[in-house]
């Protein structure tokens, strides 16, 4: 019992997120829109507070060093919004047709994410990569996610996003997720150093709005039948996809970065920056982008499986990388 509870308060945010989607499923009218808790409205605050954070923690002169590296930026950026895309395409063409239409679209939508900022930059730092290329990549990636987001989603669906309102979508993300992030970085030079030592309680606060959503979206699709319609079986084809695209990817990194003939350091940036996709900006601009979609706990269902998988390989990685002479 000790042993387990020592790994629950290491692994909290994982066994949150497993608390999240059981009480979800044994109680939906707890946490769906309009329900008892109004998950609904708390989350939209939720939200406009972690991009203030990430704004007002996130260094300017870091991003300023890792700017003269764009060889990295563009081979990063074309994966995050070129290459995976493609995948997407290439395996909808193969296997699309046998996914129920939600979970078709939660990967569709996981492959035009931009990349994650803090593991990035975490496991860049733990493999002895360049680090400042890292943070200017996965904060590019971000800003980009903006207005690539939702323009690759509406492209890749055709008439199946014809539902979506690109210029409402672009200024409701904008709204929510850049201008807390732009005021962050402006008070930054005021109130950055009196921030650091709070950086243990902001992770915190991140981690907990993003279980806050995850929770209101799978009592929304539970409500709707997401378990008595689908079971297992969508569980065991979310778990072999997003396994699949993230061993692709890795693998497609490593070589591009060989074949550019970048040093080891830059290599390490590029395999993690540009296999990442972020879940902490994927579950908020979900809730922005689809609204009150009943299955939207099935569209986010890829991100979360893909992100813990991303979390584990790339921590084995980073130690191998770390481990070279």
């Amino acid at each position: 019992m000790r042993k387990l509870l020592k790994i629950l308060s290491r692994e909290w945010f994982l066994a949150g997120m497993l608390l999240a989607v059981a009480i979800a499923s044994a109680a939906p009218n707890l946490g769906r829109s309009g329900g008892l808790l109004h998950i609904d409205e708390l989350s939209d605050w939720g939200i406009f507070t972690i991009f203030f954070l990430h704004g007002i923690g996130l260094s300017t002169e870091k991003l300023k060093q890792g700017f003269s590296r764009w060889p990295v930026h563009l081979i990063v950026q074309t994966f995050t919004f070129v290459l995976f895309p493609l995948l997407f395409i290439a395996l909808d063409a193969l296997i699309g047709r046998h996914l129920p239409p939600d979970l078709r679209l939660g990967f569709c939508y996981l492959c035009v994410l931009p990349s994650t900022v803090s593991s990035s930059v975490a496991m860049t730092s733990i493999a002895r990569g360049n680090v400042a290329a890292a943070i200017f990549n996965a904060t590019l990636s971000t800003l980009l996610g903006v207005v690539a987001t939702p323009l690759l989603v509406r492209l890749l669906l055709g008439s199946s996003g014809a539902g979506i309102s690109l210029g409402a979508t672009m200024l409701n993300i904008a709204t929510m997720l850049l201008l807390p992030f732009v005021i962050g970085q402006l008070l930054r030079p005021v109130f950055g150093k009196w921030f650091a030592h709070f950086k243990s309680t902001t992770n915190a606060i991140d981690r907990g709005v993003i279980l806050l959503l995850v929770f209101g979206a799978f009592s929304n699709s539970v409500a709707d039948g997401l378990w008595t319609r689908h079971g297992p079986g969508l569980i065991a084809m979310t778990l072999i996809g997003a396994t699949v695209i993230l061993a692709i990817v890795l693998g497609l990194t490593r070589t591009a970065a060989k074949l550019c003939g970048f040093s080891p350091e830059d290599e390490i940036a590029t395999v993690f920056c540009g296999s990442k996709k972020t879940l902490a900006s994927g579950v908020p601009m979900a809730k922005l982008l689809f609204g009150a979609h009943p299955a939207l706990g099935v569209i986010v269902l890829p991100i979360m499986f893909y992100h813990q998988i991303q979390l584990f390989v790339c921590s084995i990685l980073a130690q191998r990388y770390a481990a070279r002479s």
